[in-house]
C-alpha cells in the first residue's frame, strides 16, 4: 500500500475512496492512531500545517514521525507572537518547519491592489495571501494534517478525521477533530506543548493581526476572526 501511494500510482478517485474509507474506519480512533495511519500510508508525502496558534498537532505528529514537515504560512500580517511561536517550535520540537510565503510582499500587494485590502475585500486578501500560497506549498505532498476541531464553530461541526480535499486533490487529515478545548488544554498541560501567548490574552483563535480580535465571554472560538462580517473562514478549509 505504502509503495503504491508513494509512487503516485493511485488516481484521484482511488485516493478519495481511500480517504473516505479511512474517515469511517478511524472515526473512533485516537489522534495518534489517525496520524500513524497517515504517516504509514504517505511517509514523506505527508505534512502537518500549522497556524502556530498552538503546536498540538505538530507535537502529536512528531511522536509518530520524528522530523515531520510542519508547513507554516507567513502571510506578512502575523502577530509578532505568532512568528515567535513558529521560531520556538522550530528550535525545540523534533519537526522540520517549512515557512511558505505569498507571491507578493505586503508592499507589492498594496501597490497593485491598494492599501488595506483586508478591510475592503478580505476574501481576495485571503485568496492571495493564504489560499494560493498554501496550494503551491502543498504541491509535494499527497496528504496534509490540520488542527480543525468540530467544536470550534458550526462550519466545522462535520469535519471528518480523514477526508478528501477536492480543491487541492489531496487527503486531508484532522486528527483532533473530535477533541474539545478541554482535551487540547489537557494535552498541552501534560506534554508542555508550546502555545501562542495571545491565547492567554483574550484571543481564542489567532489569525492575521488586522482581522483578529479578542473574543467576548460566551462567543465561539471563531468570533474574533473578521468580526462584524459574514466571513468565518479564510478559504483554506472551504
Amino acid at each position: 500500500m505504502t509503495d503504491t501511494l508513494l509512487s503516485g500510482e493511485l488516481t484521484d478517485r482511488e485516493l478519495q475512496e481511500l480517504a473516505e474509507q479511512a474517515g469511517r474506519e478511524l472515526e473512533g480512533a485516537s489522534a495518534t492512531e489517525i496520524l500513524k495511519w497517515a504517516t504509514d500510508a504517505f511517509g514523506p508525502r505527508f505534512c502537518v500545517t500549522s497556524s502556530m496558534e498552538d503546536a498540538v498537532v505538530a507535537h502529536l505528529a512528531s511522536r509518530v514521525l520524528p522530523g515531520v514537515d510542519v508547513v507554516f504560512l507567513d502571510t506578512g500580517y502575523h502577530f509578532p507572537e505568532t512568528i515567535g511561536t513558529r521560531d520556538a517550535v522550530d528550535a525545540v520540537m523534533d519537526v522540520n518547519v517549512i515557512t511558505i510565503t505569498p507571491r507578493q510582499t505586503v508592499a507589492e500587494q498594496d501597490a497593485e491592489h491598494g492599501e488595506k485590502l483586508h478591510d475592503r475585500d478580505p476574501d481576495l486578501c485571503c485568496a492571495l495571501r493564504k489560499v494560493k500560497p498554501l496550494e503551491d506549498g502543498l504541491t509535494a505532498y499527497a496528504a496534509w494534517a490540520t488542527g480543525l476541531r468540530r467544536d470550534e464553530s458550526p462550519t466545522r461541526a462535520n469535519t471528518p478525521v480523514v477526508g478528501w480535499d477536492a480543491k487541492r486533490r489531496k487527503v486531508k487529515v484532522s486528527p483532533i477533530a473530535r477533541w474539545t478545548q478541554d482535551d487540547v488544554d489537557a494535552y498541552v498541560a501534560e506534554h508542555g506543548v508550546l502555545t501562542n501567548p495571545l491565547l492567554m490574552d483574550g484571543y481564542a483563535s489567532v489569525g492575521c493581526a488586522p482581522c483578529t480580535r479578542r473574543v467576548l465571554e460566551g462567543e465561539d472560538a471563531r468570533a474574533g476572526r473578521w468580526a462584524g462580517r459574514g466571513k468565518t473562514e479564510c478559504g483554506l478549509h472551504g
